[in-house]
């Protein structure tokens, strides 16, 4: 009889330390929120739409910032040279972050250079075989894949739009970002899309700011005709500056990225950005989820934009051929 009551007791204590330990179980179980590293060129305050794109395609694969997923942004604010990613690399190897994104091939070769470990998701506009980051489109292998514009494969139709655009200019210049992996190859290919015309072409290079100026001032002592702005992550991010001396200097210019035509900028032809950069954001999901990158392939654009400003055509006095209006994509009014 005396028994009983003791029983009662320990089941009593031993229900009661269950109970209080069992919401520190569930708490210790409850997995970690991912965090992604996201590494890019530009100034923040440029790449809202690149960012908005990104977490539009993470979105479609149920991740939500802040919900279940962290982005841990970090830009290089157009700086010369390679240190401050290099530190943002290292950085986010060190925090052991669930994966990087690499918002140009060049950024993308930094991180994969930090680490064979953690999965990269890049975009960017060169040929990643060549640049190192896979061993093929198809296949990508190691720890990296991602979308690549081409855009520095699409100089010819570019210079060829140019001339369409003003068919009596005899002298044309090409301004490129000197840094990135493909600026050898692109400035070959701009050399002989300009042979295949019969026009002049010089080479402006630009890695900075400053030099951007330095390149515009170069283009009006050469009293260059027309200008084509090639593919770079130091462009997309100056856009305003671009169009701005372009416009200073009454030159007809076409550029690689849609945005830049939005604010401002003559005519553009390239990928859609904003798609691009959204199939990264699914290619992090996914990955995040489970899948390997050496299992998804290299994404390629299917759809490239011709956008043409008449605003700015009737600002620097410019008509526009009918056979270009009626190619374009888009005609900003």
């Amino acid at each position: 009889m005396k028994r009983e009551p003791v029983h009662r007791r320990s089941c009593l204590t031993l229900l009661g330390g269950a109970a209080v330990a069992a919401p520190l179980v569930t708490h210790a179980q409850q997995p970690a929120m991912p965090v992604i590293g996201y590494l890019d060129l530009g100034v923040p305050e440029t790449q809202t739409y690149l960012r908005t794109a990104f977490r539009n395609g993470l979105g479609e694969t149920g991740l939500v910032e802040g919900r279940n997923v962290e982005i841990e942004f970090r830009s290089g604010n157009n700086e010369v040279g390679t240190a401050r990613r290099e530190e943002f690399a290292a950085e986010f190897v060190r925090r052991r972050v669930a994966l990087i994104v690499a918002t140009s091939n060049g950024t993308a070769r930094i991180a994969k250079a930090a680490t064979t470990a953690i999965p990269i998701v890049f975009y960017g506009g060169g040929d990643p075989v060549s640049d190192g980051l896979v061993a093929s489109l198809n296949r990508p292998g190691g720890n990296a894949t991602g979308v690549t514009s081409i855009g520095a494969k699409l100089a010819g139709k570019q210079l060829g739009l140019l001339h369409e655009l003003v068919p009596k200019a005899t002298h044309f210049a090409a301004l490129v970002q000197l840094e990135t992996p493909f600026a050898t190859t692109l400035i070959a290919d701009l050399q002989a899309a300009g042979a295949a015309i019969g026009r002049q072409i010089d080479i402006l290079t630009a890695v900075s700011n400053r030099e951007i100026d330095a390149a515009f001032a170069r283009l009006v002592q050469a009293r260059a005709d027309a200008l084509l702005v090639t593919t770079g992550g130091l462009f997309e991010t100056r856009r305003v500056q671009l169009a701005t001396l372009a416009a200073h200097h009454n030159v007809p210019t076409l550029y690689s990225v849609r945005a830049i035509a939005e604010v401002g900028g003559l005519m553009s032809y390239g990928a859609d950005v904003s798609a691009l950069m959204r199939q990264v954001g699914i290619y992090t999901g996914r990955i995040l989820k489970g899948e390997k990158p050496a299992d998804l392939p290299v994404m390629q654009p299917t759809k490239f934009e011709f956008v043409i400003n008449l605003q700015t055509a009737r600002t620097l006095g410019i008509e526009v051929p009918p056979t270009l209006l009626a190619i374009a994509d888009e005609v900003i009014e």
